[in-house]
C-alpha cells in the first residue's frame, strides 16, 4: 500500500508527540490529489503558506490512482486520523472521498476545484478557478452539513453500493460518462461532450422502465433520460433541476421524453429560458405561470425504484458504473460535512 507523501515534513526532535505522549498536538490536514494536475505545485505553496500562517502541523499528501478515483488514497488519509480532508480534483474524486469518509468519521472535506465540471463546488459557490480562495475556504470556512444520494445498483444478481454528491443519471447522462475519454475532458473540458451528446440526441433511443417514488404507486414510463439530482446546477449556472436543495433531505428527479428532434429543441429553450428569467422577479413570474413542457418530466422524493426492461448504463457524478437492471436511489440527509 502506497504511503502519504510527506514532503516538507520535519523530522522528528525532542518536541516530537510521540517522544511526549501529553504535548498538544497541532491540528494536521490531509490533501486527496491527483498526482497528474498541473496545478498541484502551486497547490502546496498556498497551503504551505496556511500551516504557517495559522500554526498548523505541515498537511500529508496523499496521490489518487487511476483505477479507483480516490478511493484507498481517503482510506489511507483517514487512517492518519487529519481533521480536515482537501481534494484537489473534480467531482468523481469528491464522490469517491465522500463514500470513504461517510463510512468512517465525521471529518470534514473541501473542495479545492481542479475537475472539469466542479458541480458540486458550483452548487455550494465555493471558489473554481481561483485556489488561493478555496484554500483559505478549506482552512478557514464554515462547516455545513449536507445531503448524500446512496445508489443501490443491480445487474444480473449483483447488487453494488455507492455515495454520489451530485447526480446519478442513466441515458444522455451516462453515454457522455461512458463515451467520452478522460484525456479529451483534459485538453478541451466540456467541449469533449459534444459529440457523445450529439449522438445520442440524434439517436433519441428511449428505453421502458417502471418506477415508483417512496410510497406511490408504481408507474411505467418511457424515456430517453433520468437524472437523479442531489443538486442541480450545471457549468454555465444552467438550471436542470431549479428546485434542487443539498439540504433539503430530499432528491429531485427528472425524465426527459422527447419524441422528436424538435422536442429536443423545445427542452434546450427551456432550460436555457429558465436561466434567464430565473434571475428577475417577472421572469420567475413567468416561469411560475408557464406551461409544463411534457418532454421533461419533474418529481422528488426520498425513495426512488425503478427497473428497466433492458440492462441499461448508469453514471454517477460523471464516471461510468457499467449497466443496471434495476436500482433504488435514496437520500441521506446532512451526512457530509464541508467547508464553504
Amino acid at each position: 500500500m502506497a504511503k502519504a507523501d510527506r514532503i516538507g515534513r520535519p523530522p522528528a526532535s525532542a518536541d516530537d508527540a510521540s517522544l511526549h505522549p501529553y504535548a498538544v498536538v497541532s491540528p494536521r490536514a490531509a490533501v486527496v490529489y491527483n498526482p497528474t494536475s498541473m496545478a498541484i505545485d502551486r497547490l502546496r505553496e498556498l497551503v504551505g503558506a496556511e500551516e504557517q500562517r495559522l500554526g498548523r502541523a505541515p498537511t500529508r499528501w496523499y496521490p489518487t490512482d487511476a483505477a479507483d478515483s480516490g478511493s484507498a488514497a481517503a482510506r489511507r488519509a483517514l487512517a492518519d486520523e487529519p481533521d480536515l480532508i482537501m481534494i484537489a480534483g473534480g467531482d468523481g474524486t469528491v464522490r469517491a472521498v465522500a463514500e470513504a469518509v461517510q463510512m468512517s468519521a465525521a471529518i470534514p472535506i473541501a473542495l479545492l476545484a481542479l475537475g472539469t465540471g466542479n458541480l458540486l463546488a458550483r452548487n455550494l459557490n465555493i471558489p473554481v478557478g481561483d485556489l488561493a480562495a478555496a484554500v483559505r475556504t478549506a482552512f478557514e470556512g464554515e462547516t455545513r452539513k449536507i445531503d448524500t444520494g446512496v445508489a443501490e445498483l443491480r445487474d444480473e444478481g449483483a447488487t453494488r453500493r455507492h455515495t454520489f454528491v451530485v447526480m446519478a443519471g442513466i441515458g444522455l447522462d451516462a453515454a457522455m460518462a461512458s463515451d467520452t475519454q478522460a484525456s479529451a475532458k483534459k485538453r478541451i473540458g466540456w467541449l469533449a461532450y459534444v459529440s457523445p451528446i450529439a449522438r445520442s440526441v440524434l439517436g433519441n433511443r428511449h428505453v421502458d422502465l417502471k418506477y415508483r417514488i417512496d410510497d406511490q404507486r408504481i408507474r411505467s414510463a418511457r424515456a430517453h433520460t433520468i437524472i437523479v439530482g442531489n443538486c442541480g446546477t450545471l457549468t454555465g449556472d444552467m438550471q436542470l433541476l431549479p428546485d434542487a436543495d443539498v439540504e433539503d433531505g430530499l432528491l429531485d428527479v427528472v425524465m426527459f421524453r422527447p419524441q422528436t428532434r424538435f422536442g429536443w429543441a423545445r427542452i434546450g429553450t427551456r432550460l436555457t429560458f429558465h436561466n434567464v428569467a430565473r434571475r428577475s422577479r417577472l421572469g420567475r413570474r413567468a416561469l411560475d405561470s408557464a406551461p409544463a413542457e411534457r418532454a421533461l418530466v419533474y418529481t422528488k422524493g426520498r425513495d426512488l425504484r425503478v427497473r428497466f426492461d433492458a440492462a441499461q448504463r448508469i453514471e454517477l457524478d460523471g464516471d461510468d458504473f457499467g449497466t443496471v437492471t434495476s436500482a433504488r436511489v435514496t437520500v441521506r440527509p446532512a451526512s457530509l460535512a464541508i467547508r464553504v
